[in-house]
């Protein structure tokens, strides 16, 4: 059985994507199996500075985003759905999904139901 775990944001590292394939997205990974003693939900937050884009993408889980900061536009199977602080967006697995480009800084907390990020399956969409 897996025991309560805490953890701090400020002590996990950020990591970013910066490529034309992923887009340019930095993201902290709070929960996942492979680097905390957790299961069942992969956790974290991400960010894109203005004039940054999280290509369009999907995979086989589903996911929520929920607006921390900043508003922008999160592309779902075509269409524009605004994320802000206190938004919920319930992605569906397999949905095509991304943000085009953030017209401001916008942070998001997102979560997965699987027991590890290694476990995701990105498929991204070509940019061309």
């Amino acid at each position: 059985m897996t025991k309560p775990v805490r953890i701090d944001q400020a002590d996990v590292p950020l990591e970013r994507w910066d490529d034309p394939a992923r887009g340019n997205i930095g993201f902290q990974t709070l929960f996942s199996g492979d680097s905390t003693p957790t299961d069942s939900l992969v956790c974290g937050i991400a960010t894109l500075r203005a004039g940054d884009r999280f290509a369009l993408h999907s995979h086989p889980q589903a996911e929520v985003y929920f607006g921390l900061d900043g508003t922008g536009e999160v592309m779902i199977d075509g269409v524009a759905h605004l994320l802000a602080p206190g938004v919920a967006l319930f992605i569906p697995a397999g949905a095509v999904h991304g943000v085009p480009r953030a017209s401001a800084d916008l942070r998001w907390f997102y979560t997965f139901a699987c027991d590890s990020f290694a476990d995701i399956a990105y498929s991204f969409r070509s940019q061309g």
